[in-house]
């Protein structure tokens, strides 16, 4: 009999914020490893709502390829090397590896791939969190942000990965840290265990301008973006002059098959003299050793807080990836296998 393991496949096109029927958790064949390639057991599942931008037909860029139908999706995993026939990896090593969401991978080593400590530090899941790709958008941002003592930093979708870490690091900076969430229950999250100063609920009905108003009474020095669209409109009427817009995602736009309007308040930007910069994390992988070495730094000492939603079984990956587009976890979505 065949060996097999368990993978989610993309068994359909999502139309807007993606649903669970539009994967699919399959039985693949435990294939044998040809020369130069290596198999890995994978122990940990990301779930980056930035992935949806894969999963419309002709999405692909010089980032991804567009995510073929049938075919397990791709993601951000942990994963231990369980075998291998290439030479520049070995049994029993560690890798933060752009695979796909599956139980295990196989890999000739062209992929995204990190190499992780022998000896973990922390819980091994927290270099897919704090010490991983979030931990990383997190600190490029607000370091091209820049915030200092006494400014007032606005950050939308505050309460999931990167907002979630952003929010510390802005008030280890010394800033007032004001978070854009969906329900009040989060935002008194941020507040009480993050140590944001307030929050802004963001919904049906509610002037979010206004909102953005009474928790930043003193105008916004800085908004880190990972939302665009009506958000970030409301958030450019709010900023101060010279200030500054960090863009890291724009995930209100992920879903969209046809080109979206932009913020109808773009001359503001113009007569406020604001500067926006977006980045790309993965283009900063040079850094990423000594920017992981200062955020463990800062999570030993408990300075920062690694907030997880952490999941069981690859059966949950599908309601877990469909749920961070409702807002419904808190800091990082993690799958454990």
């Amino acid at each position: 009999m065949t060996a097999t393991y368990r993978a989610v496949v993309l068994a359909r096109r999502p139309q807007g914020d993606p649903v669970p029927d539009d994967f699919a958790v399959v039985e693949m064949p435990v294939l044998p490893l040809s020369p130069g390639e290596f198999r890995t057991r994978n122990l940990f599942v990301s779930l980056d709502a930035g992935f949806r931008n894969w999963m419309n037909e002709g999405s692909g860029d010089a980032v991804l390829p567009a995510m073929p139908l049938g075919q397990p999706v791709m993601g951000l995993v942990l994963a231990e090397v369980s075998e291998s026939r290439h030479l520049d990896y070995r049994p029993g090593e560690r890798l933060m590896a752009r695979f796909a969401w599956e139980e295990q991978s196989v890999s000739k080593g062209a992929d995204f791939i990190a190499r992780l400590p022998g000896t973990f530090r922390f819980s091994p899941s927290a270099y897919l969190g704090v010490l991983g790709d979030t931990g990383m958008s997190a600190w490029f941002g607000i370091e091209i942000g820049a915030p200092v003592r006494g400014e007032t930093v606005l950050i939308s979708a505050a309460g999931g990965a990167v907002g979630s870490i952003a929010g510390q690091l802005a008030k280890l900076a010394g800033a007032r840290t004001v978070g854009i969430v969906g329900n009040e229950a989060k935002g008194l999250w941020l507040v009480d265990s993050l140590g944001y100063d307030a929050f802004v609920v963001r919904g049906v009905g509610n002037s979010l301008v206004s909102g953005i108003q009474r928790a930043c009474p003193a105008g916004v020095d800085l908004y880190f973006d990972n939302v665009g669209g009506a958000i970030l409109e409301a958030a450019i009427t709010c900023m101060n002059e010279c200030g500054r817009i960090v863009m890291c995602g724009a995930i209100s736009g992920y879903g969209a098959t046809t080109p979206q309007p932009g913020p109808a308040n773009l001359f503001d930007i113009v007569l406020k003299q604001l500067k926006l910069q977006g980045f790309m994390t993965h283009m900063r992988h040079d850094r990423y050793p000594e920017v992981r070495a200062a955020l463990a730094a800062l999570l030993e000492s408990g300075k920062l807080r690694n907030p997880e939603h952490m999941l069981h079984g690859i059966a949950a990956v599908p309601a877990a990836f469909a749920d961070l587009f409702s807002g419904r976890n808190l800091g990082k979505t993690i799958v454990t296998l």
